[in-house]
């Protein structure tokens, strides 16, 4: 079977390199971003303003190996690829949540986000808390990292080699 996707639109960033980037959109060098997307995919955008946040699904471009064991950001420990959100992963997909600013014509304006520059954008879906949001919920070995996302930012773990 061969799945092919192809863009909606691309992700800019400050972020050209994955070293010094944070982890997370709520990470402490997380910066405003935007999206441009392709004309052929405006007419999608309708009714999207009314939402506060929304869920980038992105192609991790410059991912092109994989790691079925990774040391994540956070720890200090090797974890399984799927029990992390590593970018070394058999298919490259990220997810960030973001918050939507604003919509002018084609492009997206997002408040923070942890997305490369240049970033194929595969598909938006809104946050809706109800759907995304277990009211009760485990976070596995993340239990044990406390509150440090805020202070860690990205290296070059992941960079190409």
């Amino acid at each position: 079977m061969e799945i092919v996707y192809r863009p909606i639109g691309y992700i800019h960033s400050p972020f050209t390199d994955l070293r010094d980037m944070p982890i997370q959109p709520g990470g402490r060098a997380a910066a405003p971003g935007k999206a441009d997307i392709l004309p052929e995919f405006v007419d999608g955008l309708k009714d999207l303003e009314g939402f506060s946040h929304v869920i980038l699904v992105y192609f991790f471009h410059q991912s092109l190996r994989v790691d079925l064991h990774v040391t994540p950001f956070l720890d200090s420990e090797e974890r399984g690829i799927f029990a992390t959100r590593a970018p070394t992963r058999p298919n490259p997909i990220g997810i960030s949540v973001v918050e939507l600013k604003r919509i002018e014509g084609p492009r997206l304006y997002f408040g923070t986000i942890d997305i490369l520059d240049g970033t194929p954008l595969l598909d938006i879906k809104p946050y809706v808390p109800e759907f995304d949001h277990p009211k009760e919920s485990l976070i596995g070995w993340l239990e044990e990292t406390g509150n440090r996302m805020q202070a860690t930012e990205s290296d070059n773990r992941f960079a190409q080699t």
